[in-house]
């Protein structure tokens, strides 16, 4: 669906152009009366140039060759001010344009990051996050530079190319038929090329994409490849992507290079020839030399907007690859969405209740869950087992509302999970898995992000439960030290205590520890699992784990095999797992 969308949006397609452009201007419309005021001081701007050539003109033909030093002053005093004048107007359009720019660029990224925030693991797990990078990266800066950039190029442009043509005109209309023969072939010539630029473009962007994904992929994993001995191969995979990318970046630039110099050429010629029959006109006496520079100028001053425009044809290009690109991931569906008037949260102890549930992942083989009936009764501790790959975590996913059950229902307290809020739901069910997320940041910062106004007491009293109290003693400023990125410092151990830690401090209904203890030994597991059962003591606890001591003394053990989940005798749970 993505990929056909990018290339429908390249191809020009009518509709879905509009859609995105619906999009991409949707952030542009509230900066109306910025645009506005830059548009007033680039209005300003073109018209100050467009006086000096002319200026230039009486100064030369009204002072230096009349012999007249007064109009020599006055049109001295006229240019030095215009020139200051201009500084000024310049310098403030800059200001506000990059004030604007970034307005509308980080708007764009926003929007694009939030739709990307509500997307399953699943769409992830089969996309590379180096490609995701660059679309929120370089696609999404490529669009903003068109939309504001381009905007303001075209509307300069116009504004010269109109100015400069009427007094092309009123100097000489015999010349200006120059440019009349001089646009409709650079015309004629980027139609022609822009299928060659889209093209390349779009190969470059991939040729970066597969860079970015390549740095995100090895540089967290720079341990094992040194462990594995692999840095020369990595580092040639790297040289080879980096090639890749030079080369393409290469035909980009000779494709764009031939794109703009044979129109430059051509105007070179005519501007060549404006000169042969102008000065011809001068030496014979019927023209004025003023006037013939200030029409030379005029026609560079015409001939650049028409460039400009022309250029803006290649832009387009340009940005129908980027937006074709950002639009594929803003096209990717939500596979689960809000309610649309959430219900209270319930808030009884807990009690999970599965009526008919099926779910399967798309594209593969066989349901996780096919027609499920089970209930956990509230303030239960219950034991989840089964072999890899069978489901487990997929389970716990449907609990928290990654996925909605492609049939049945999975109620919380007695209410259907899509009634209620996500957020909510999410802070009600806690998580801790074996992978564990660590941001850059100090150890209070990472154990209250799902509870950012906890207390100092209660960070206190959770590293003591999590037996954290070493990790603390040992950082120079204690709960204030700060965590490497990742937490890749810490060991395994103390990365799974402080997930822990974060989950009960979240005080949740429901905590799920699924492998969470995999890293500790038993007897820290045991006491881990102990505290927590005394301060859950009446809520729902849910273990999943290969370890037969994390499944002991469980109020009820489950067997997830085939699609079915099976209550087994609790003296199973001690040998099954």
């Amino acid at each position: 669906m993505g990929g056909l969308f990018a290339r429908l949006v390249e191809s020009g397609n009518p509709v879905l152009m509009r859609q995105a452009l619906a999009w991409l201007y949707g952030f542009v419309r509230p900066q109306r009366r910025a645009i506005g005021v830059l548009l007033g001081l680039s209005l300003g701007a073109s018209l100050l140039a467009l006086a000096q050539p002319w200026l230039v003109k009486t100064l030369i033909d009204e002072g230096l060759l009349a012999k007249n030093y007064q109009t020599l002053w006055h049109m001295a005093a006229i240019m030095i001010g215009a020139g200051l004048l201009g500084t000024v107007l310049a310098g403030v359009n800059r200001y506000l344009h990059t004030r604007l720019s970034g307005r509308i660029l980080f708007a764009l990224r926003d929007d694009l990051y939030r739709h990307l925030q509500q997307l399953s693991p699943t769409f992830y797990g089969r996309r590379r996050t180096g490609d995701i990078l660059s679309r929120l990266d370089g696609d999404v800066a490529e669009i903003q530079r068109f939309a504001v950039d381009s905007l303001f190029s075209a509307v300069s442009a116009v504004i010269g190319l109109v100015g400069a043509v009427a007094l092309m005109l009123m100097l000489s209309w015999q010349l200006s038929l120059l440019l009349a023969l001089l646009v409709p072939v650079e015309v004629l010539w980027l139609r022609w090329m822009r299928r060659k630029v889209e093209r390349e473009v779009r190969s470059l962007r991939e040729r970066s994409a597969d860079v970015s994904s390549f740095l995100v992929e090895t540089l967290p994993a720079m341990k094992f490849i040194q462990a594995a001995g692999q840095q020369g191969r990595e580092a040639g995979r790297l040289d080879q992507l980096g090639q890749g990318y030079m080369r393409q970046l290469l035909k980009v630039q000779v494709t764009e290079f031939f794109t703009q110099a044979i129109p430059g050429t051509l105007t070179s010629w005519c501007r060549a020839c404006a000169f042969l029959v102008g000065g011809w006109w001068v030496i014979q006496g019927t023209w004025q030399l003023g006037a013939l520079i200030a029409f030379s100028t005029y026609m560079g001053m015409a001939v650049g907007p028409v460039q400009s425009l022309l250029g803006l044809y290649v832009a387009v290009q340009r940005m129908a690859v980027s937006l074709g690109r950002v639009m594929e991931l803003k096209q990717e569906p939500v596979a689960v969405r809000e309610a649309q008037a959430p219900r209270p949260m319930p808030q009884g102890p807990g009690e999970l209740r599965l009526e008919g549930v099926h779910f399967a992942h798309d594209g593969r083989q066989g349901a996780v869950l096919a027609g499920v009936d089970a209930c956990i009764a509230g303030g239960l501790k219950v034991a989840i087992s089964g072999a890899s790959g069978v489901g487990k975590s997929t389970l716990i996913d449907l609990l928290q509302r990654f996925y909605d059950p492609d049939a049945g229902r999975i109620l919380l307290d007695g209410a259907d999970l899509r009634d209620l809020g996500l957020a909510a739901l999410r802070q009600r069910i806690a998580v801790v898995s074996q992978d564990i997320v660590l941001f850059r940041g100090t150890l209070a910062q990472n154990l209250a992000y799902g509870a950012p106004h906890a207390s100092r007491a209660d960070l206190e009293q959770v590293v003591h439960l999590a037996q954290l109290d070493s990790l603390v003693q040992s950082l120079p400023l204690g709960l204030d030290g700060v965590l490497g990125e990742r937490g890749q410092q810490l060991s395994g151990g103390q990365r799974q205590r402080i997930a822990i830690a974060r989950a009960v401090l979240q005080a949740p209904a429901i905590l799920v520890l699924d492998e969470a203890t995999s890293a500790v030994d038993e007897a820290t597991e045991r006491e881990v699992i102990a505290a927590i059962d005394v301060l859950f003591a009446g809520r729902t606890r849910i273990l999943i784990s290969h370890r037969a001591s994390t499944l002991a003394d469980a109020d009820l053990h489950l067997h997830l095999q085939g699609g079915q989940l099976r209550a087994l005798p609790l003296e199973a749970a001690k040998h099954d797992g």
